[in-house]
């Protein structure tokens, strides 16, 4: 294995000690915006390994800020949120909290938007798509109740998370499976054993937070019509529609539904497609600057470095497990996509596994759950910014809320160590 440069994460530690540091010293993480963090982490990494040129240099970080996997995930947030903003526009979120309002108990709607996220994720095989789907209900939920924002949109992102390392058809499943030779079945027979009451005992957390939540003073008017759009897109969601279909159809039909209410013209429809599409730009900016700098790092060894110091420390079947854990939670942290995570480590990971005797099917779970642990506990993950973009807070005021990533690597550290499930050859 190559043994890569340590000195090539420098841009990193840049990125974290301005990014997190700077809040801590001032104790307001609005002080460093993420944007210039990532730009100057850039930076630096431009600056390193001077034995290259910078026109390769920046052939690597434009390869990598240009991956399709990358364009992808920036047009899923402009398609995002040009439905999150014509959606609002037309009243879909007004109706749809004031709904859940007239005829479920307060208590109840935060463990409820949980449970429809783990749902809508499965189904959906994707975290980002769930997030774009119901961060703006969440905003809502939030806005008609005592329940803080963040909290909110850190319930959306948990129950992202359930299915983005379950369904069958995550990417991340896929990577995991593909790269331990391991049927996508017996695979989720694994995850699910340790994920499941990882997320039982979140929703019951949950409803105990949230007992005590009144709904603000006031009459909850709804149109069916107007909710209309949000249960089209769920519905969608939950069959496992495409993304992009299921967002543009969500945008279609809550202009239609606009035009005949009465909520758009022509001119206030283009108006709030606009706002939609500059209301993602600062993420679209992030995404694409944070892989070319990933992109850069892997080249000049960074990647590679974590990978051999963290493989050389492993002697026993359970430190093989925890040696996964940790190689796909290392990587994950360096480039914030957990599928990226899971296909730089996989083949290494598959190595390990057949080393020491860890069954196949323990060992892609492992990978999958760790990649989706910190998927949702990233400050600069996709999902974490997706959320807190549509809702206008920072992605670190999430954090401290974000309990069923936290959960889920408890119970998965508790089916490492006593070996749980017991699998049988």
């Amino acid at each position: 294995m190559n043994r890569g440069n340590k000195w090539a994460l420098l841009p990193f530690i840049v990125f974290i000690l301005l990014f997190i540091g700077t809040g801590i010293i001032t104790q307001d993480f609005s002080t460093m915006p993420l944007n210039v963090a990532v730009l100057l982490a850039c930076i630096v990494a431009f600056f390193m390994n001077r034995r290259e040129k910078l026109s390769k240099k920046l052939q690597v970080f434009t390869a990598g800020a240009g991956h399709p996997n990358v364009l992808l995930m920036v047009a899923i947030f402009i398609l995002a949120g040009v439905f999150a903003s014509v959606a609002k526009d037309m009243g879909a979120v007004t109706s749809t909290v004031n709904l859940g309002l007239s005829y479920l108990p307060s208590n109840y709607l935060l463990v409820g938007l949980f449970i429809i996220g783990c749902f809508i994720s499965l189904s959906m095989g994707t975290s980002m798509g769930t997030v774009v789907a119901l961060a703006p209900i969440g905003v809502g939920i939030a806005d008609a109740t005592t329940i803080s924002l963040p909290l909110a949109m850190a319930t959306v992102v948990g129950g992202a998370m359930f299915g983005d390392n379950l369904s069958v058809i995550s990417d991340t499943t896929i990577a995991a499976v593909k790269t331990q030779g391991v049927n996508m079945k017996d695979k989720f027979r694994v995850n699910i054993k340790i994920v499941l009451p990882a997320a039982a005992v979140t929703a019951l957390f949950l409803t105990y937070i949230t007992w005590g939540t009144s709904a603000r003073q006031g009459e909850y008017t709804f149109h069916l019509l107007e909710v209309l759009p949000y249960l089209i897109v769920l519905i969608a969601a939950l069959i496992g529609i495409d993304v992009f279909i299921v967002l543009v159809g969500g945008t279609v039909l809550s202009a239609a539904v606009g035009f005949y209410n009465g909520s758009f013209t022509v001119t206030s429809l283009l108006q709030s497609i606009g706002a939609g599409i500059i209301s993602m730009e600062d993420i679209a900016i992030i995404a694409l600057l944070i892989s070319g700098l990933v992109a850069i790092v892997q080249y000049n060894g960074g990647i590679d470095y974590l990978l051999a110091i963290i493989s050389k420390r492993i002697q026993s079947r359970r430190g093989a497990e925890l040696g996964i854990a940790t190689l796909v939670s290392a990587a994950d942290i360096s480039t914030a996509n957990n599928t990226i995570s899971i296909l730089l480590t996989g083949p290494i990971a598959k190595d390990i596994a057949e080393k020491y005797d860890v069954d196949a099917r323990k060992s892609a779970s492992l990978l999958d759950i760790f990649a989706s642990v910190w998927q949702g506990l990233l400050p600069y993950s996709p999902q974490l910014l997706a959320a807190a973009s549509v809702a206008g807070i920072s992605t670190l005021s999430l954090l401290s809320y974000s309990f069923y990533p936290v959960i889920m690597a408890v119970f998965a550290f508790v089916a490492i160590i006593f070996r749980f499930p017991n699998l049988k050859k």
